[in-house]
């Protein structure tokens, strides 16, 4: 320890800090010592290490090496953990050059996990490939050395990213890796842009190597984060919409020129799949509308960061307290048909009590719970590009006792997203165990034109303002720490000289694990398990198996009373229905078939690597449904109450929607949801209801018919 505060002293004098900062002339208190990172500032915000989307690649101009993992101590000293175990350099970046992210303290306080990547270009032309991997350091006390590990285990030559502690010591984490490890499909493709993503969030046993994917997120997963009441919260791109690509290759066609992206379908997942002479999609509805019985079908995109949740497992997926646009991004939603007069392209806004909109085309990154207040989150909510994700920030209610309409976002800073933000812009928000908020800040006031930086994004102590309640930048927590590096960018080389960004601070404290609450079977769906003497165990045990998971809904015709974007009075004919108390006389329509996706990655490009995937009907042979040979390949039909069941593939994300007796869709679901082996699902209403449903009523409680039926089908087969 002597040696290394004789090197910072030597550096400081001499101008040229690499591993550690000037003294501060006051140090800002904090209660325990802050983890942190360094970065050289990306010169793009396109697909760069602190982008929204794409965040994960690690290319020279993507992700440049240079930084480092910092711990600073409540007196202001400064470590740097990488440098004292060996790793990083100035100047050129080569073999052993780093970048850093991500940093997640243990329950005991006494280590971490971290993502690194190694090893950089050494020259013009020269191919350096690298990957995020995790890695656990330790000796984070004053006094002691810096070990830094990587852990056993995890998949190679994939990029592994977010790590945090579950409650059993495993790691969660997000990854690239392919869904089912099939190195064809790599790399998982984004729905937006068909950019590389991650495919999901993780679990790793490092003592086992058992290697579980938790969620398929098929346009990626952010910065997870495991809260005091045992949920995964972690941020999701909502992006289930058409491709936009093939859509300029269909109008390319129509106008008989050459297609700009070349886009096809292959006929299955597998490695001898053919290649099709076709683009086709199923679902969601296009991106530039169309016609169908029920008259124009108006064009459907999506485009949003939010709040989602899982328990350790992976099941229970779900946005945060089943909260939506609704709520979050209230205003302007695009009804499904628009020749339908009934169905309106405002929210109503007297059902939620948010009053603070979070805009799409972004939304809410960054969360963090407040450890004062179990259920709060503070977070940055950005716009998705062009801002390297800062901007203002808020703080989420979302405690498990609140349903989305109760739920709120509070401002924290000053501005509207986008907007010149006269105090500067936001990143990484830390509240600390002593009430004291920290955040990563820079004085930019406008989002950074293309090619052009943040000012110094640096760690700052947020200081609340008397007359308006909100915080602003106060001092920073460290006097700049500077680097100088050079690196090789395919044939051209490129400079930083300069203070390096602070990002994603973490508090160094013990901490308490939390308990999951249990979640049992619900007594509707028990009762019919035992009126068909089926044993939950053994059911359970068949569907894991089989690789399967049992969705149940109790009543299809039930939506809730702040949707009327799709249609809202429905009834399966000679059957249930429900009918708006406030709009009775609105078109009724008839619902005869519940039909499933699954998300398949069957989308590619011509000279592109990697697969998009598309929704395309789950197989009948594979997951043992009765036949509906009346309904659209891969759906089950509605039974007189109401109700759906069925066996789906687990670990893969679904969708679905409901439909007529003709297959023409009527409503459909607008997100993507995975289940796990096992999982018995239940969905009591279509559009789950926060407290009522178009008729005023409450969440349906009927024994489901459709899961008797399904179950009798389960007993008779062979």
């Amino acid at each position: 320890m002597k040696r290394f505060l004789l090197l910072c002293l030597s550096a400081w004098l001499c101008g040229l800090v690499v591993g550690c900062a000037k003294p501060t002339d006051a140090v800002v208190a904090t209660p325990h010592p802050i983890l942190f990172v360094t970065q050289v500032p990306p010169p793009h915000d396109e697909a760069s290490r602190l982008s929204a989307f794409a965040n994960h690649l690690t290319g020279a101009d993507q992700a440049p090496r240079g930084g480092g993992l910092m711990l600073r101590y409540p007196d202001g000293s400064l470590r740097n953990l990488t440098q004292e175990a060996g790793f990083g350099n100035d100047g050129l970046q080569g073999t052993n050059a780093i970048a850093v992210r991500e940093p997640s303290v243990h329950w005991s306080g006494t280590k971490a996990l971290f993502s690194m990547v190694v090893g950089a270009p050494t020259g013009p032309g020269v191919a350096a490939p690298s990957y995020w991997q995790l890695w656990e350091v330790s000796g984070l006390g004053q006094g002691e050395t810096a070990t830094i590990r990587k852990l056993e285990r995890q998949p190679a030559n994939f990029n592994n990213l977010s790590p945090l502690y579950g409650t059993d010591d495993k790691v969660l984490f997000t990854s690239d890796r392919p869904r089912n490890g099939q190195a064809h499909l790599y790399p998982q493709l984004d729905e937006y842009n068909a950019v590389p993503s991650v495919s999901g969030l993780w679990s790793l046993d490092p003592r086992s190597g058992d290697l579980k994917l938790l969620t398929h997120t098929v346009s990626g997963a952010f910065t997870p984060t495991l809260d005091s009441f045992g949920r995964v919260i972690f941020t999701r791109w909502d992006h289930l919409q058409q491709d936009r690509l093939a859509e300029r290759d269909r109008n390319a066609v129509g106008n008989g020129v050459a297609l700009p992206f070349g886009s096809f379908n292959y006929a299955h997942e597998g490695a001898k799949a053919i290649r099709l002479n076709s683009r086709t999609e199923l679902f969601p509805e296009s991106i530039a509308g169309g016609d169908g019985p029920y008259g124009r079908v108006n064009a459907f995109t999506s485009n949003f960061f939010t709040a989602w949740q899982i328990r350790e497992d992976g099941a229970d997926e779900e946005t945060l307290n089943h909260v939506g646009l609704h709520e979050l991004s209230f205003g302007y939603l695009t009804p499904s048909f628009r020749d339908d007069p009934d169905l309106t392209n405002r929210t109503n806004d007297r059902l939620h009590a948010n009053r603070v909109s979070i805009r799409r085309e972004g939304g809410l990154f960054h969360l963090r719970e407040d450890p004062l207040h179990p259920g709060d989150y503070f977070a940055t909510s950005a716009r998705e590009s062009e801002s390297f994700t800062t901007d203002r920030l808020v703080k989420l209610r979302g405690g498990p006792t609140l349903q989305g309409a109760q739920m709120e976002v509070l401002a924290v800073t000053a501005g509207d997203p986008g907007d010149n933000l006269l105090q500067g812009r936001y990143r990484n928000p830390l509240p600390l165990s002593d009430g004291q908020l920290v955040a990563s800040h820079t004085t930019t006031q406008r989002a950074p034109e293309p090619g052009l930086r943040l000012d110094n994004l640096r760690l700052k102590l947020l200081q609340r303002d008397s007359t308006s309640g909100l915080y602003q930048a106060g001092p920073a927590l460290t006097k700049g720490i500077q680097t100088s590096v050079t690196w090789w960018s395919d044939d051209q080389q490129r400079q930083y000289s300069g203070n390096l960004w602070e990002l994603e601070a973490v508090e160094v404290v013990q901490r308490s694990r939390p308990s999951p609450s249990p979640n049992p079977l619900e007594p509707p769906e028990r009762a019919v398990l035992a009126e068909e003497r089926v044993s939950e165990e053994a059911l359970r045990a068949w569907l894991i198996d089989k690789d399967l998971a049992l969705i149940v809904t109790r009543d299809q015709t039930s939506r809730d009373q702040a949707d009327l974007q799709q249609p809202f009075n429905l009834q399966v004919p000679g059957g249930a229905k429900t009918v708006s108390r406030t709009q009775p006389h609105a078109k009724l329509y008839d619902i005869a078939h519940f039909q499933i996706f699954q998300a398949d990655l069957t989308r590619a490009y011509a000279g592109r690597a990697g697969r998009r995937a598309i929704a395309q009907p789950i197989p009948s042979r594979s997951t043992s449904n009765p036949a509906n040979a009346t309904g659209p390949a891969g759906s089950v039909k509605i039974a007189k109450d109401g109700s759906t069941a069925a066996f789906v593939p687990a670990g893969r994300a679904l969708t679905w929607q409901s439909t007529d007796a003709s297959g023409t869709a009527i409503v459909r679901e607008r997100n993507w949801i995975t289940l796990q082996p096992g999982e018995i699902r239940t969905c009591a209403s279509c559009h789950g209801l926060n407290s009522l449903n178009q008729a005023g009523k409450a969440t349906p409680l009927n024994k489901p018919e459709a899961l008797r039926d399904l179950l009798r089908h389960w007993k008779a087969m062979p």
